[in-house]
């Protein structure tokens, strides 16, 4: 077979095809390129989902007539300068372009044309490429957001490529998916004002926020990401060594159906990085269902040359020098914020409830009733805090911690009435022997008190857990695990972490592990697929990962076995003992399955459904 060179023209659309797969793609270059180019405010029109128009205008610095050819030739670009003998530096990039490919694939597979004044120049010029063919620039009109920018127009994406149009999808679909972009690049540069229009309509448009690190960022974000996110996250903002982790994380019962809404930055760039999504799941893996997942913001600065961002023609992967680093600082700043939180729960399961409820009225006949008022009452199936001992396990009985004593000291010697301003309330009744209702300051809270339980005996088995150390099982005939050298080599180094989890490990010729003790808590385990469980956590994530999951998980399913069941009766002073106790330990506004321990109802609500508001 000979070898030859392939024409310019199927090197640029092979090119193109890399780097533009769909409108979205297109849209998500030219955009960074106007936020390179120091853009406070980019307008984005698209229309039939973006194949028969893309516009982009900006208020940046703009191209001058010389640079014109110049920005839609192949690996032409003023973001990257050469140092000394020419090198030039690929793991230093302070921009969110830099390979020179944006317009110049554009060019070989539309109609594309640049409009652009300089900062400083008299003059605006016009620039056109069809389908890779190059004409002159030329002098044109100039009437934009502000005196010098650039305005990039797209027309007829894929004309050149006819073939490709088949692989897209709906108007529709490309057009959220352009959504999808636009969003996260505003969610990235609160300070940069964006709006999208899409076939003469306007979809959104987010001002410029004066305070971008700060409320500035939450209120962008809000826009973005909808109303409930504000109140229902936790603001992040810790350093270790040069990495800055800040941003927002939502509340363990603030969660959805999927990762869509995790959105992650590097550098001020959205990225989708395994570590990172890693690194969060970790975080919440014992407060959210298997199937749930947490909303997120989150912002990591660091030294561009601790970051390599020239891994993925579309940018959206990266590589960290020090990625034990940057997982530890995710998890650990993540996990301090959650419990920071304590009982906090999301606001939108009360909001839920407060949807349910609504008031409704039947028209009945009018009825003549003989009888007493006391005739017509029928008792009602709720049980008032009376202090009576029942003669099954009380709460106390179950679990009874010196912290747990304490609460149940606390709400006895606690007056009534004063135990309306704790957070959680005073307990006024228990209903169908499974929720607690209080009373608090300005409203009223529903425990399901199994939930409730299950989470705070969690709790207190992961500090015994942590403390304590975790209890062993020898083994009576040592098992020996066949592993690849390389990956036998890598448990063996961290044998003294997987001892301090229960597991003790030695090297037993090459490419064999001897296993003498397992954690007591997993019982009869499978050695062998337990190890190569480890293997991949160690090698993706840089700890041993499964381990520590399999025992919080059998430390959950305990605390589930352990705690009071829906249907026992409790006295007044366990139920306020309970919501004390709720009140001091962290993550108690959740069970270990992600679903929430309590719903709150304001007054001000209440009213509403009795129309006295």
């Amino acid at each position: 077979m000979t070898i030859r060179r392939l024409p310019p023209e199927a090197v640029n659309r092979i090119a193109a095809g890399e780097v533009i797969e769909r409108p979205a793609a297109a849209v998500k270059e030219l955009v960074e390129n106007a936020l390179d180019a120091g853009a406070k405010r980019v307008v984005v029109r698209i229309e039939r989902g973006g194949l028969g128009l893309i516009s982009i205008e900006d208020d940046g610095s703009g191209i001058s007539r010389e640079e014109l050819p110049l920005a839609v030739e192949r690996h032409a670009t003023s973001k990257l300068t050469a140092g000394i003998g020419g090198d030039v530096d690929l793991l230093n990039i302070h921009t969110m372009g830099f390979r020179g490919e944006a317009l110049p694939s554009i060019g070989a597979v539309a109609r594309l044309s640049i409009l652009s004044r300089a900062r400083g120049a008299d003059d605006a010029w016009t620039l056109e490429v069809e389908g890779g063919a190059l004409h002159a620039p030329r002098p044109a009109a100039w009437a934009a957001l502000s005196a010098h920018g650039t305005r990039v127009d797209v027309r007829d994406l894929f004309f050149a490529t006819p073939a490709r149009l088949k692989f897209m999808k709906s108007e529709r679909a490309e057009m959220m998916a352009v959504s999808e972009v636009v969003k996260r690049l505003a969610m990235a540069r609160p300070d940069v004002a964006f709006s999208l229009e899409h076939d003469g309509r306007v979809t959104f448009r987010y001002g410029a926020e004066a305070d971008p690190e700060n409320e500035g960022r939450r209120t962008r974000l809000a826009a973005i990401l909808g109303a409930d996110f504000a109140p229902n996250c936790i603001a992040l903002d810790q350093t270790r060594a040069d990495v800055r982790l800040s941003g927002f994380a939502g509340l363990p019962t603030f969660h959805r159906g999927t990762r869509e809404h995790q959105h992650l930055f590097v550098n001020g760039r959205p990225v989708k990085d395994k570590l990172i999504v890693g690194a969060v799941r970790a975080a919440y893996q014992d407060l959210l269902a298997r199937d749930r997942h947490p909303v997120a913001a989150l912002f990591l600065d660091l030294p561009p040359g601790d970051v390599d961002v020239n891994v993925h023609p579309a940018k959206t992967e990266v590589r960290f020098r020090d990625a034990t680093l940057v997982r530890g600082l995710i998890v650990g700043a993540l996990s301090q914020a959650l419990a920071g939180a304590g009982h906090r729960a999301s606001t939108t399961t009360s909001a839920t409830i407060f949807s349910a409820a609504r008031p409704h009225y039947t028209p009945q006949p009018m009825l003549r009733v003989w009888g007493t008022a006391e005739e017509a009452l029928a008792p009602g199936d709720f049980v008032m805090p009376s202090g009576r001992v029942e003669t099954q396990p009380s709460f106390t009985e179950v679990i009874a911690p010196a912290d747990l004593e304490s609460a149940i000291a606390l709400a006895t010697a606690q007056d009534p009435e004063d135990a309306r301003f704790f957070p959680l309330g005073a307990a006024r009744a228990q209903i169908h022997e499974t929720y607690i209702v209080a009373q608090t300051e300005d409203g009223i809270v529903i425990v399901d008190q199994h939930a409730a339980h299950e989470r705070l005996v969690y709790e207190r088995m992961k500090q015994m857990l942590a403390s304590g150390g975790v209890r062993r099982q020898a083994l009576l005939i040592p098992e020996v695990v066949e592993l690849d050298p390389a990956e036998a080599e890598v448990l063996t180094a961290r044998a003294e972490e997987l001892a301090q989890l229960g597991l003790v490990i030695e090297p037993f010729g090459a490419g064999a592990i001897l296993v003498r003790e397992t954690p007591a808590l997993l019982g009869h385990i499978d050695a062998a697929g337990l190890l190569k469980d480890l293997v991949d956590d160690v090698a993706e994530l840089g700890e041993a990962h499964a381990l520590r999951e399999r025992l919080e998980e059998v430390c959950s399913s305990m605390a589930c076995r352990g705690s009071v069941r829906a249907g026992r009766r409790l006295t007044g002073d366990e139920m306020n003992a309970l919501l004390r106790q709720m009140e001091a330990t962290p993550f108690s506004g959740q069970c270990n399955h992600g679903r929430p321990t309590y719903v709150e109802l304001k007054l001000a609500d209440i009213e509403k459904l009795f129309g006295r508001r």
